[in-house]
């Protein structure tokens, strides 16, 4: 069978690696010189299985107002009158209840540890190295009121079987010693010690060298325009140098899935939120974060990849831009000045911004359209590079029409 992949991220190339070591024929279609050169380039590093977590949440229209308002705001949203937001933006607001946020988070949940074992898996097979750590991650909570809030994700974690350890102060300092030189307010702190880090950039290109050697086909700088479609099936994708057929198509355009899907009848209320890194070089690792550090209060997460630092996060509803504003790298840059003083040269760091492909509910889409060959791999929003593996085996099971190791039956795109 040959596989059409329209796509060169993490998500993508995951895709084809698997569905070329099922024995299928596979073609990836990239519009940029090479793989993982848009949203997987510079992300946070973070593996992060446990912190699988929906942004819609019990609380989270209050707590928007109280964002927007701070000096170092998470959250930033700039209105347009495109209707698309405003849509995603009343389905996100729909998923604000604490029923929602348990079955949100559940699945979530589901595909992000199923991928860490397919992720573990991988590696042992393949020997693949991309600056990966396997010694957990640590939420930072400044605030009691955020500690007291972490019940309901425990709640989760102990219902899968998630290990995880809640910390006071000395606890944090304990897993994360270069805390220790902090003046920031440490209340506790929830860590999950089997998370992991890595440079998903690196993962992807090396992944994607595994997959040429079992055959995969990579079409670098080719603008994919359209699809063809007959008989409720897709029947070619019309390309910059001309039109490209398979058997099966997969989308894995990350932000703009939905944009092509809709030209076929498609419906997927995927929308971008910008993230913004820095990835500064590390000056003294004795006091550099050990593995990843997530700072709850600014939902910035601090990860240590080799001799560098990244530092990624934010959340900024403004449509398809890749403006990089100075305020947004100042914030990246007080976060970890603040809690690991002296351990990066912020100064000298590389600035990315990147959009991450949100569903209004968290979960990705993974599955079967209403176009019969046409399959979705897409919508993962934050968590592209946690559950990168998994969805790809899920994709490749369900393009093959075999039974796929996880329960699906809730992430396709009908359950909009």
């Amino acid at each position: 069978m040959k596989v059409i992949i329209l796509g060169g991220g993490v998500i993508g190339v995951t895709s084809a690696y698997y569905l070329a070591k099922a024995g299928h024929e596979v073609e990836v279609i990239e519009r940029q010189p090479g793989v993982g050169l848009e949203t997987s380039f510079a992300n946070a590093g973070e593996i992060s299985p446990g912190y699988a977590s929906p942004w819609a949440g019990p609380g989270i229209p209050q707590k928007a107002v109280k964002w927007l308002m701070m000096r170092h705001p998470p959250l930033i949203v700039k209105p347009t009158l495109d209707p698309y937001m405003v849509r995603w933006v009343l389905q996100m607001l729909t998923n604000c209840t604490v029923s929602r946020y348990a079955i949100n988070k559940a699945r979530m949940v589901r595909v992000a540890e199923y991928s860490r074992d397919v992720m573990v898996a991988l590696r042992a097979d393949t020997g693949i190295k991309y600056d990966e750590r396997t010694r957990g991650t640590l939420q930072l909570f400044r605030t009691q009121k955020q500690v007291d809030g972490a019940h309901k994700d425990i709640e989760v974690l102990d219902e899968y079987g998630v290990a995880y350890e809640v910390l006071d102060r000395a606890g944090c300092i304990a897993a994360e010693p270069g805390l220790g030189n902090s003046p920031a307010d440490i209340a506790g702190g929830l860590r999950l010690p089997g998370d992991e880090t890595g440079d998903c950039h690196i993962f992807t290109k090396r992944l994607a060298e595994m997959a040429a050697e079992l055959g995969v086909v990579f079409r670098y700088g080719v603008n994919i325009d359209g699809l063809d479609v007959t008989g409720g099936a897709v029947t070619g994708v019309r390309t910059s140098v001309g039109t490209v057929t398979g058997d099966r198509y997969v989308l894995a355009l990350g932000s703009y899935s939905p944009i092509l899907a809709r030209q076929v009848g498609v419906d997927l209320p995927i929308y971008p939120v910008k993230g913004y890194s820095i990835t500064a070089p590390v000056t003294d690792a004795s006091v550099a974060p050990v593995s990843t550090v997530l700072d709850e209060t600014y939902k910035i997460a601090v990860t240590r990849l080799g001799d560098r630092i990244r530092i990624g996060g934010m959340a900024e509803l403004s449509g398809y831009t890749n403006h990089l504003p100075p305020r947004r790298r100042e914030t990246l840059a007080h976060c970890v000045n603040e809690l690991f003083p002296g351990a990066g040269d912020t100064v000298s760091a590389s600035y990315w911004t990147g959009l991450r492909p949100m569903t209004p509910d968290g979960t990705p889409i993974i599955g079967a359209s209403k176009l019969g060959n046409l399959f979705i791999n897409s919508g993962h929003g934050t968590l592209g590079w946690t559950m990168a593996c998994g969805s790809a085996r899920v994709t490749a099971d369900l393009v093959a029409g075999s039974t796929p190791d996880i329960d699906i039956s809730d992430l396709g795109p009908g359950r909009y």
